[in-house]
């Protein structure tokens, strides 16, 4: 593709206004290499050390354009026989300076950032001579669209991550990666790092498999990693190195499969996400017109794309996640000092069924100490140990873990019937039953076997810590440790700081859930805490609605705006319908003029009900007999989707402004962190107080907001 003649002067009006921007130089050296030929470098540079990346920004952009276009005519006059481009040491570039998006006032910048993108890095693709980029670490977004418009890509085997997370952000790849990247590794590998893994809790690619799917042309070992670039680069010159990529499309994939991966990717994203979020939908049309290789078209169709959404309510919303999921995260509201947590030497879990063998596989696999595991018959302890043996041979089998590691996190596992083992443990957890009376009695027999500082941990995710603490001798050393399921894969667990927890528990606490690489949430000890207080009154809306006599499948449709990455009945089966009884009575009971209970819950429960009919796929093609006959023989007061919404987001307005009022977390950013990390409620919608705001519910519940219109936007859709 042509770039025409580089002019700072057309960005003006992008590049005057900003502040902040920490720019990064393109810093430029002449090497002559062993045939002979130069080769211009550029060095990639923000003059900070390496915990702060090479980011892009407007100032940055306009700069690295201005060098490229110095090159491209010394280019032209013959001086230079190639352009590369790298980064400071440990760092290429990690995208956009996201810092500075705010900014942007109109889509009219926001279509002028994305030109600025194209027409700078796009030059790599239009030197006259070849381009190379020698990517020497993290390669984000515009980080990796450097990469993708050059001709050429070597990757340093130790980079972190490389990827193109837009879409998790609620943007497009708007520099060139949605209009090249299909056509470098073919479309159903660009679905993947353009849809599915951002969707994915923004999974990244590693070097190796940036180099599998065809991303760069050579993996090269760090040592050497420039000296072994350039030499590839000459090679390359010479004519010596031919690069092949076997993943390009050709001919029959154009005409055969691209339509059909699009239009499979399309329904995908529907049914995980329904249609509300707009950046998925928007990239897998410009991944559809990438079909016929038509760089020009593809850019324009990425301007329009990025000047809309970067200045939109979703983009504005997954902003405001994103910082609480960077950065709220990592220093949690209301942590004590660190230095009063106590070591941690052993672990013992109370329990050896499916949740207690979760606990025991993350624990030795990220503490790596001993673990020993307890239950009622020596039959279910070992078959307890025997999980944890099986999902660590699983893990080996994929390698995650090498085979010394294996072996010994197998030996660390061990369990018994006799609690007395549990002596010399530092922390003790237990995944028993869910009923305060059976809770109370397991602790009050470890609180004669365990050391007196040893931490005792529940992880009940609706009883009170404090009523089971209650028999305890020294319930300053008791704390809430809720997990979510899978405990594997949810990040969150919430804290529970109990009446009388003490803050070198709490401390250990948090100490512990770092090891696990677990993100904390603070609360205090009241119903449900957070995630379950604001599910129990989304199950018990949805089952009140139904029992009232709306349909199950206006029910089950009707708050798909909200973004709940499940519909409410699919969450029920999830979480097991007598889980779903407890829930609903362990918040009715407290909070009976909020919360509902439900009779015909208890029948489905009993009933041992399934909800949901299933294809052989699994996917869902309706809902069962048994369902509809329990629930379809009473009420007489049905609700149009619009009405039980409106009743859903008022009624959430009301309890998480409650919440806030009780001190349960330290601020309204906990729960939309706790509902973005333990409920799964997506970036784009900023967490549920947002929504809230935008869709008029805040106000009209309690006559204010959660939030200031910058973060909470306008005019949302529904």
């Amino acid at each position: 593709m042509k770039i025409q003649t580089f002019d700072p002067s057309y960005y003006d009006a992008l590049v005057k206004p900003v502040e902040g921007e920490v720019i990064t130089e393109a810093k430029v050296r002449d090497i002559t290499l062993p045939s002979g030929k130069v080769i211009a470098l550029i060095t990639l540079d923000n003059n900070h050390d390496y915990k702060r990346p090479n980011t892009l920004g407007p100032n940055t952009l306009v700069g690295l354009g201005t060098t490229l276009e110095i090159l491209r005519t010394r280019a032209k006059a013959k001086e230079i026989d190639a352009v590369a481009i790298t980064g400071k040491r440990f760092s290429f570039a990690a995208g956009a300076d996201l810092s500075l998006v705010n900014q942007i006032a109109s889509p009219r910048e926001g279509r002028l950032l994305a030109e600025l993108g194209h027409n700078s890095l796009g030059m790599l693709g239009d030197m006259g001579v070849p381009s190379f980029a020698f990517i020497n670490g993290l390669a984000l977004g515009g980080g990796l669209e450097i990469g993708l418009n050059s001709n050429y890509r070597t990757i340093d085997a130790s980079c972190p991550a490389i990827a193109l997370p837009e879409a998790y952000l609620g943007l497009v790849p708007g520099w060139g990666g949605a209009s090249i990247l299909p056509n470098l590794i073919g479309i159903e590998n660009a679905l993947k790092v353009i849809i599915e893994n951002p969707l994915k809790m923004n999974r990244t690619l590693k070097a190796a498999q940036a180099l599998e799917l065809g991303i760069v042309d050579r993996l090269i070992e760090p040592i050497n990693f420039l000296e072994d670039s350039l030499k590839f680069a000459d090679a390359v010159l010479t004519g010596k190195e031919k690069v092949s990529r076997p993943n390009q499309p050709g001919k029959l994939e154009r005409v055969a499969k691209w339509d059909i991966a699009i239009k499979i990717a399309r329904k995908s994203v529907e049914s995980k996400l329904g249609t509300v979020p707009v950046a998925p939908f928007r990239a897998l049309d410009i991944l559809a017109l990438a079909k016929h290789n038509d760089l020009a078209q593809g850019f324009e169709a990425e301007n329009d794309a990025l000047g809309e959404l970067i200045t939109g309510d979703q983009f504005i919303a997954s902003m405001y996640a994103f910082d609480l999921v960077q950065k709220r995260a990592k220093r949690p509201a209301g942590a004590p000092d660190k230095s009063l947590a106590r070591p941690v030497s052993k672990v013992g879990i109370v329990g050896a069924g499916l949740m207690a063998t979760q606990f025991a596989t993350l624990f030795v696999r990220r503490l790596q100490v001993p673990v020993v595991m307890t239950d009622l018959d020596q039959e279910r302890v070992d078959r307890g140990v025997a999980g944890v043996h099986a999902e660590l041979d699983n893990l080996a089998a994929k390698g995650r873990l090498d085979s010394d590691t294996h072996n010994r996190l197998k030996g660390l596992v061990s369990g018994t019937t006799d609690r007395s083992e549990f002596a010399d443990c530092d922390w003790v957890i237990e995944a028993v039953f869910e009923e305060v009376k059976v809770k109370q009695d397991v602790f009050i027999d470890l609180e004669k076997i365990v050391a007196e500082d040893a931490i005792l941990a529940t992880n009940t995710s609706s009883l009170s810590v404090d009523e089971i603490a209650s028999v305890l001798q020294r319930p300053e050393r008791f704390v809430g440790f809720h997990f979510f399921n899978p405990v594997a894969v949810m990040p969150l667990i919430e804290v529970v700081n109990a009446t009388k927890t003490n803050e070198a528990t709490v401390a250990t606490a948090m100490a512990v859930a770092k090891n696990l690489k677990k993100t904390v949430v603070i609360t205090r000890d009241r119903p449900g805490f957070v995630v379950n207080r604001v599910l129990a009154k989304v199950l018990g809306e949805s089952m009140h609605a139904v029992d009232t006599g709306t349909p199950i499948e206006v029910v089950d449709s009707a708050l798909a705006p909200m973004g709940l990455p499940m519909t409410p009945f699919e969450l029920l089966e999830l979480v097991g319908l007598k889980v779903g009884v407890h829930v609903l009575e362990s918040h009715h009971a407290p909070f009976p003029e909020r919360f509902f209970e439900s009779a015909n819950l208890d029948k489905l429960a009993d009933a041992g009900a399934k909800l949901i009919e299933r294809n052989g796929k699994g996917e869902k093609t309706g809902y069962t007999k048994e369902f509809k006959q329990i629930v379809g023989t009473d009420g007489n007061s049905p609700m149009t989707a619009e009405q039980f919404r409106d009743r859903v987001e008022t009624g959430l307005a009301e309890e998480i402004h409650i919440m806030l009022e009780e001190q349960v977390v330290a601020g309204v950013e906990d729960i939309d962190l706790c509902l973005i990390l333990g409920a799964g409620f997506p970036l784009y919608s900023g967490g549920i107080t947002p929504y809230l705001d935008r869709v008029g519910a805040s106000e009209k519940t309690f006559g204010g907001t959660f939030h200031t219109p910058q973060i909470r936007g306008v005019g949302a859709q529904q």
